[in-house]
């Protein structure tokens, strides 16, 4: 998928300008490569199509947590959505207030929620009845009185992927209308915990607004009662276009159905994909190239454990090659892991492939370096920032001794 930041300029696939072959000579493969500009598009186009609701932008770092990343999105007024104490503490590190984070997460440990309480994060959404009474008794004890959102499982099957699917009862996450009824009509037992919100997050990459439409109305069904019950945090899941068959909503068509049902409301959002996936691209290089019952195989040097989504989820991302040329041959991309879900994409559609040929594998912002891992002693990419008609190095490549620094033998 090519856009106004990835595309071929006098045959060559570049960032803004900037030739990705300069890049991988320098860097070598595989090595993710981001756009400035494509990330701020992105950010932009949201806040501008939620800005009739006065929606407060949270960027989910689960996405991607590259420090680099978060500055320059907090550096557009996005505050941060963190899962772990681990993410609270990186969007620190890269210099966001704590009051701008919002602490997320079904399995919160005590140790976790004592730092959150510390630093002083400006949100928590509670999932759970014992996670409530937990925090309430830490905040306590730490004198703290923290806003708390209770999610809302509103028991709405969205339409995607089962894995990325949260809001029905099958899921863990959230509480049922039940459970949220009864905390509120007894928040005189959780004294040291402000509850004025409420969140719902039926899953990413939504096809049908309508799901989210009836999601907020169940979440404010449960509000209605409690005139100072007036924050929602409607989440994220804005879909992204990986191939070019997709079609979902466009963040425009969620901001205008939303509309008439939540003046008078504060808003929260804590979209990610939609702001990181098409701004990045894995690159990788061909290793070796085989036909094999009847199939073309290109054996790379990008695997599963750069980019894991293809294996945990069937997702199909394009592979374009760093040249261009008229289309040959459909071919089956995959990677040197000793697994057989190793393969990036089974139908690619590529030109007549030499060992030593550079691919892109595109749409790979989001969720990619996330959740790369070492698997088969594998050592992570490198991550690049496209800037201008500059590029930096944002994260160097991992070496066999990094990998080994933390063991005792």
């Amino acid at each position: 998928m090519l856009n106004d930041s990835f595309r071929y300029q006098n045959g060559e696939l570049t960032c803004d300008g900037v030739l990705l072959r300069e890049i991988t000579a320098s860097q070598g493969t595989p090595t993710y490569v981001y756009s400035a500009n494509r990330l701020i598009q992105n950010a932009q186009r949201l806040q501008q199509a939620f800005a009739p609701l006065g929606a407060t932008l949270h960027y989910s770092l689960k996405a991607n947590n590259n420090l680099a990343i978060i500055r320059l999105l907090a550096g557009l007024g996005l505050g941060m959505d963190a899962v772990s104490a681990g993410e609270i503490y990186r969007a620190q590190q890269a210099g966001v207030d704590p009051s701008h984070i919002v602490f997320a997460g079904v399995g919160k440990t005590r140790e976790e929620l004592t730092y959150a309480l510390q630093v002083g994060v400006g949100w928590f959404n509670v999932e759970s009845h014992g996670e409530l009474h937990l925090l309430n008794q830490l905040a306590g004890a730490l004198k703290k009185y923290p806003s708390v959102a209770l999610r809302l499982n509103p028991d709405v099957q969205a339409k995607t992927h089962h894995h990325i699917a949260t809001g029905h009862f099958g899921a863990k996450f959230g509480m049922s209308a039940e459970t949220i009824a009864h905390i509120l009509a007894h928040r005189a037992e959780t004294p040291h915990l402000n509850i004025h919100g409420l969140h719902v997050h039926i899953g990413s990459q939504l096809g049908d607004v309508n799901e989210t439409v009836e999601a907020v109305r169940r979440a404010q069904q449960i509000a209605d009662p409690y005139p100072d019950l007036r924050t929602l945090n409607i989440g994220g899941g804005f879909p992204v276009r990986y191939v070019e068959r997709d079609e979902y909503p466009q963040p425009e068509h969620f901001a205008h159905a939303l509309a008439p049902i939540l003046s008078g409301w504060q808003v929260m959002m804590e979209p990610g994909r939609s702001i990181v996936a098409d701004a990045g691209a894995l690159l990788i290089s061909v290793l070796y190239l085989k036909d094999q019952a009847g199939q073309h195989f290109a054996i790379t040097d990008g695997s599963m454990t750069e980019l894991i989504r293809p294996a945990l989820y069937e997702a199909v991302h394009p592979i374009l090659p760093m040249k261009n040329a008229p289309v040959t041959q459909k071919m089956i991309i995959v990677g040197p892991v000793c697994e057989s879900t190793d393969v990036l994409n089974r139908e690619a559609m590529l030109p007549t492939l030499q060992t030593g040929d550079l691919l892109a594998v595109m749409v790979a912002g989001a969720y990619g370096m996330v959740m790369a891992s070492n698997y088969n002693m594998r050592t992570r990419p490198a991550e690049i920032l496209v800037e201008g008609d500059q590029w930096r190095v944002v994260r160097r490549r991992e070496t066999w001794d990094d990998l080994l620094r933390q063991e005792l033998s």
